[in-house]
């Protein structure tokens, strides 16, 4: 879907601010692979849903079991932050997902998996991040 300027510039913040963080997760979470966001643009910020991807369901315990999720969301708030954008919980923003869990049960198809976590109303984009 084509974004308006206002929206264009705000989720290409958005993009900025996931990079920076998903290039800090990459070399400092042992398992993490890559995230993803996706946002409806008429909820926005509250509408924002960022997933952050490991291989492996062990991975995504072990992070959760090691408070490293609460990292992630520290890192990811501080950088949409930087670029303006204020999450009131990001616990409800910021999600942990695995391949592993991908492929089972939904056979490796994201984007089927990811709009179970979005507003289904317009405009949506979504954006992903990979090594």
């Amino acid at each position: 879907m084509k974004l308006n300027k206002t929206t264009q510039k705000i989720d290409n913040n958005v993009c900025k601010a996931l990079t920076i963080a998903c290039e800090d997760f990459l070399h400092e979470i042992d398992g993490f692979n890559w995230l993803t966001h996706r946002a409806n643009y008429t909820n926005f910020p509250a509408s924002l849903v960022v997933t952050c991807i490991f291989d492996i369901d062990a991975e995504v315990i072990a992070a959760k079991e090691n408070k490293l999720d609460d990292v992630l969301r520290d890192v990811i708030q501080k950088q949409l932050l930087k670029v303006g954008i204020v999450l009131k919980n990001v616990r409800h923003n910021v999600h942990l997902d695995s391949e592993e869990s991908c492929l089972r049960e939904h056979n490796g198809q994201w984007p089927e998996r990811l709009k179970l976590r979005v507003n289904k109303q317009k405009p949506t984009k979504s954006s992903h991040f990979r090594r």
